[in-house]
């Protein structure tokens, strides 16, 4: 069957990008600047590629890296964070450079901080689960998760919490929320990642979509 006129549809590759947000607008660039045209309009879940062999799903950034394990898309745009707490067996084969950010541990200003061992016995506040138990782990500490999705930094003003963990770019949420950065456990960026299993067909579309990736990094550089 022919979609768009021209592509078959099963020798297309299917690539996830988050929803909205600026991770959105980085990756869509991407593909732009490597010359990749789609259409799509506001609110779509999926869009096709005018002049290259790939199928766009625009889905919640924690459900991608499911998606990649269950075949629905072969490749993926997201950030390392997501790795890190959903997707420690998913494979990354390009290091983006944009959407940078870190994951950190934050408390109130006015609270002394000497080092992580201060954490014992603390409430956390989080939407990064798996990422604080393996920090916390590591670093033999007992501390007891509260589990948020959302707005998490206004957790220790309500007295939910005595720190939080979360994503962090410029700090000026943090800073907002009368908070200080304390611990950086990691940092993060765009990642380009691809799923198990793929036919030889999908890894020479993902071949050229990579050396076009490449081409455009090394430009920015």
């Amino acid at each position: 069957e022919q979609s768009n006129g021209f592509f078959n549809l099963k020798k297309m590759i299917r690539i996830a990008l988050q929803k909205s947000g600026r991770l959105n607008e980085d990756s869509l660039k991407l593909l732009k600047d490597c010359g990749i045209s789609i259409d799509n309009g506001k609110d779509q879940l999926k869009a096709e590629a005018r002049n290259f062999p790939m199928e766009v799903f625009f889905l919640r950034n924690g459900d991608i890296p499911q998606y990649l394990r269950d075949g629905i898309v072969d490749l993926a745009i997201l950030g390392e964070n997501i790795l890190e707490e959903k997707g420690g067996d998913i494979k990354i084969i390009e290091q983006l450079g944009f959407s940078k950010c870190r994951i950190s541990i934050a408390i109130p200003k006015g609270n002394e901080f000497k080092d992580v061992k201060d954490l014992e016995g603390k409430r956390i506040a989080t939407s990064y689960p798996n990422t604080v138990k393996h920090f916390l782990n590591k670093n033999n500490i007992s501390a007891d998760l509260h589990i948020i999705n959302g707005s998490v930094e206004i957790a220790p003003n309500i007295g939910l919490a005595d720190a939080i963990c979360d994503i962090v770019s410029s700090g000026s949420t943090l800073f907002k929320n009368n908070l200080k950065e304390v611990v950086r456990i990691k940092n993060s960026e765009a990642v380009l990642v691809q799923g198990s299993g793929l036919t030889k067909q999908k890894s020479d579309i993902i071949d050229k979509l990579r050396f076009r990736v490449q081409s455009v990094l090394r430009a920015k550089q």
